[in-house]
């Protein structure tokens, strides 16, 4: 199974109660901060919900 690589990119202020449980669902608490995470429709959702605070690359 292939793996995304999530990159916080910009700050958490001012984003909304919900895109904050995403981001701590996801294990993103600080910028540049990258976790690695199976690719699943679950893992895709939270992303989209927070696409504009974080980079996504596909890990080898």
């Amino acid at each position: 199974m292939a793996k995304l690589k999530i990159t916080q990119v910009k700050s958490r202020i001012g984003a909304t109660g919900a895109q904050k449980k995403n981001l701590d669902a996801l294990g993103l608490h600080k910028i540049n901060q990258t976790v690695e995470h199976d690719d699943s429709p679950i893992i895709k959702g939270m992303v989209n919900k927070v696409r504009h605070l974080v980079k996504v690359e596909v890990a080898e």
